[in-house]
């Protein structure tokens, strides 16, 4: 008995998670790449004249197996890996890139795509056929079907390596978080940090058998905490220092000769492609098209954010001057003075308003939100099949009652997740061949502290953001309206993706929002007008830190995947001359420095020559936000109405900036973000 063999017996037909074992997913792998052969070779096969139903949309259908067991394995593998997992994936993976490459590479099937492609002016399809066969033709182009045979052998090889160094950077990172503690046995060394710290870190000590002391790990709810109130400097760097150098230890787990290897490979494949670099052929695919129109994005929003950041460091000195030190800030002091900053700017710190952001109430706020925007309502289900015990689960549906999908939540860290926040589906949105609407199923994974035995799990303003933020990504896969799998939902331009969960973060903190979820743990009382008044005018302080370590590490990104030139990379030298290059000042490193750099070096390379996409993003979200505050209604039910309608709905059946064009009536300028972040 396999479960992936059969339909899902289980409610809403959900994966099996309680009877899927590690042994189901070779076969499971195996058999599904067996089957979706054979459903290719029926499409090649044929005897019929290629037309779009017998080729693109037959296409568009195969691989049921074989996604159904990816769409589980894979996903389990972020969330709740372990030594079998990944010994597994590395098994895997390049069976995936084989099998990957073996359709792409399909001579017989490409010619029907071409065939049809080559006739689609006089097709009649409508728009979101016109799409899927546009981007499946593009697909097969952009696999290497065009290809003379000796390119296409040196392309699978490529492919193969990449999908093995892939894993190798993601488990070495992993290993790294994982591998450090900062082990504290003096009372005196935690003062500065706010009680519900130093719980969590008596916690992870008695997880650790160090009953007695208090551990402080490499996750951001632990090491956040510590660099930004522990007085104690020595040990800030410490722990910050380990934070930046995971991947750079000249040990086992050492990132620097993997990403040599994939910066190498591919350019190269960017070459047998026809492109100059790795940068301009993800970018032929995505809104921003060309690496200069990516530089001149991020050069117009880095002068202005660099003054910021140069004025904050002044702020930052003079408070160092004023409580009598003697030394210059260090990147491992801008959380902890910054922090000082805003407390005598704004009379604000975090300790004051964590109490209000219980993440069960940040969660039913952003529920709320959905509600007033679109009429969804979530309902918990128990006992339903669940990946880790921590999972929750929610039936959600429309406002007249339709079903749109299910969404399970994974809020807590832990050693067996990767850092970091993200959304991804179990099912996507489709019809299916029988016409039938498949609904979605969706996930959102967070990395937050947990509970403790005197408090619920509370979280920082920046943790309540996330959650809005991954909401709005499960937003779009649960509201999608496709007729096509491969369109649906989140299956969009990757510098348009960011878009529906960065405009969800607008209303997190927003005066009349806030009223809704934050609400005090003990008392329940509502977060008072004075402290909203307070975080509403603190919202654009430290924005030249927090625009320019992001950009930084978007420059990072774009500058490994412009190079031209194939050749040994000394990384630190790289990125040293790099961030010189850009002006980075000394008191900012990257938000994500390369030897961690997961966006650009693990999970497929989404993000490579993408991480850029966020800002990108932001210059949409800005302005789409504007659309509702031009109202002077923040839930305005038309402008809320054409969001969804226009855009979430919609997936990738249009072109991005067409779809947003729908929606808006203008192209958005840079204008609004500026202002947003305080820059303008």
């Amino acid at each position: 008995m396999n479960p992936f063999f059969e339909a899902y017996n289980t409610p809403f037909e959900v994966p099996p998670f309680d009877k899927i074992q590690n042994r189901h997913y070779l076969p499971a792998f195996e058999e599904g790449i067996k089957q979706h052969d054979a459903e290719i070779k029926v499409i090649t096969d044929s005897e019929k004249a290629p037309d779009f139903a017998n080729t693109i949309e037959a296409l568009d259908y195969s691989g049921e197996l074989l996604n159904k067991v990816s769409k589980v394995f894979l996903n389990l593998k972020e969330a709740v890996t372990n030594d079998s997992i990944q010994e597994i994936a590395r098994t895997v993976a390049p069976m995936l890139s084989h099998h990957e490459d073996a359709v792409n590479l399909n001579e017989k099937l490409f010619a029907r795509v071409k065939a049809v492609n080559d006739q689609k002016s006089s097709l009649n399809l409508n728009t979101e056929q016109s799409r899927l066969l546009e981007e499946t033709y593009k697909r097969f182009v952009r696999g290497g079907a065009n290809l003379p045979a000796d390119k296409k052998e040196q392309l699978k090889k490529i492919n193969e390596e990449l999908s093995l160094l892939d894993l190798k950077f993601g488990d070495n990172m992993l290993a790294e978080t994982n591998a450090f503690k900062l082990v504290v046995d003096k009372k005196e060394d935690l003062a500065g940090l706010p009680e519900s710290s130093i719980a969590d870190a008596a916690a992870e000590a008695k997880t650790q058998k160090m009953e007695g002391k208090w551990v402080f790990t490499l996750q951001k709810p632990s090491w956040i905490p510590f660099v930004t109130y522990a007085e104690n400097r020595g040990l800030r760097e410490k722990i910050y220092k380990a934070m930046y150098t995971r991947g750079n230890n000249n040990n086992a787990n050492d990132n620097k000769a993997v990403i040599n290897k994939i910066v190498n490979l591919r350019l190269q494949k960017a070459n047998v492609m026809g492109f100059p670099s790795w940068s301009a052929f993800v970018l032929d695919d995505c809104m921003a098209k060309t690496p200069e129109n990516v530089y001149k994005l991020m050069g117009q929003v880095w002068t202005p954010a660099i003054k910021k950041a140069k004025e904050e460091v002044k702020d930052m000195q003079t408070m160092i001057k004023k409580e009598g030190g003697k030394f210059k800030l260090e990147s491992w002091d801008w959380w902890y003075y910054s922090e000082k900053v805003r407390k005598e700017k704004y009379d604000l710190d975090e300790e004051q308003i964590k109490p209000y952001f219980v993440l069960d109430n940040v969660r039913d706020g952003a529920f709320a939100v959905a509600n007033k925007l679109y009429g969804l309502t979530f309902t918990r289900l128990n006992n339903m099949p669940v990946f880790h015990p921590e999972c929750e689960v929610y039936e959600v549906k429309d406002g007249d009652g339709s079903e749109m999908g299910i969404l399970y939540m994974d809020f807590f860290f832990r050693d067996s997740k990767k850092g970091g926040a993200w959304m991804t589906n179990y099912r996507e949105q489709h019809i299916g061949k029988d016409g039938k609407d498949i609904r979605p199923v969706v996930s959102v994974t967070c990395n937050f502290s947990k509970a403790t035995a005197d408090k619920p799990a509370l979280l920082s303003f920046d943790d309540a953001e996330t959650l809005f933020h991954e909401f709005g990504h499960s937003l779009h896969g649960l509201l999608s309206q496709c007729h096509y799998e491969g369109l649906a939902g989140t299956n969009v331009a990757r510098d348009f993706v960011e878009l529906p969960s960065q405009v969800m973060e607008h209303w997190a903190a927003e005066p009349e929002v806030l009223k809704i979820y934050a609400k005090h743990y003990k008392t329940g009382e509502i977060i008072p007008q004075v402290l909203v008044d307070k975080i509403v005018k603190s919202r654009k302080f430290n924005q030249g830190f927090a625009t320019v370590e992001y950009l930084a590490a978007a420059i990072l990104d774009m500058d490994y995947h412009t190079i031209t030139k194939g050749g040994d990379i000394d990384v630190e030298q790289f990125e040293k001359t790099s961030m010189e290059k850009a002006g980075l000042i000394p008191e900012i490193i990257p938000r994500y420095k390369s030897t961690y750099f997961a966006h650009t070096f693990s999970g497929g390379g989404e993000y490579s020559s993408g991480y850029y996409s966020y800002v990108w993003a932001q210059v949409l979200d800005c302005d789409a936000f504007e659309a509702f505050k031009e109202t002077g209604n923040i839930f305005d039910q038309k402008v809320a109405k054409a969001f969804r309608t226009k855009l979430l709905e919609r997936g990738g059946t249009d072109e991005a900036m067409k779809l947003y064009l729908n929606f808006r009536g203008h192209e958005p300028g840079i204008e609004p973000l500026l202002k947003n972040k305080g820059l303008d």
